[in-house]
């Protein structure tokens, strides 16, 4: 279920279902192919934009984590159908994303419109992105290119949404001290 905040500026509420904590893995072809595990973030606070926050990191055959893979942030706002993204990345890469929310469905194309790096950067000339909302879980895929590469697939996860005990607590008002009446 989609839950609409509130507070939520009312241009936001077709992006309602980004919102919340995202955590899963995916599959990731850097310099070799490697899976990693990810969380992200969609959160407001009542202005006309989603604050985002991802972090990566890859994982070994068991699913630990081995060592942080990729950083990033940025603020996402919706004009009609119309989309724009401006994300950080920890690599030194700073981004202009553009693209449209589908009609009737949870699903964003985004397209890169500017890249900036900096000189210790990889090269790095421009991306896509695919996000879906699909049986309540967050999807994405993402292709990149290089000056001397194509656009390809990069990396792509399957994230589901985590829940926050502090949510909890508003909702347990008169709980009993003992905490074993609860259970009688």
């Amino acid at each position: 279920m989609i839950e609409i905040p509130s507070d939520l500026h009312p241009d936001l509420v077709p992006l309602a279902w980004l919102l919340g904590t995202w955590q899963g893995a995916g599959v990731a072809e850097l310099d070799t192919s490697c899976n990693f595990g990810q969380e992200a973030s969609f959160t407001h606070d009542g202005r006309d934009f989603l604050a985002y926050a991802s972090r990566t990191w890859v994982l070994d055959a068991e699913g630990q984590r081995q060592r942080p893979l990729e950083s990033e942030h940025g603020f996402w706002r919706l004009s009609e159908r119309q989309v724009e993204a401006v994300m950080i990345r920890d690599d030194g890469v700073a981004e202009v994303w553009y693209g449209e929310l589908a009609e009737g469905k949870p699903q964003i194309d985004l397209v890169t419109d500017a890249v900036a790096r900096t000189q210790r950067s990889a090269p790095y000339s421009g991306g896509k992105r695919l996000y879906g909302y699909v049986n309540g879980d967050l999807l994405w895929v993402g292709e990149k290119a290089t000056p001397s590469t194509p656009l390809k697939p990069y990396m792509s996860a399957h994230l589901k949404k985590t829940v926050d005990p502090r949510e909890w607590v508003a909702d347990l008002k008169d709980l009993p001290d003992d905490g074993i009446a609860f259970f009688r």
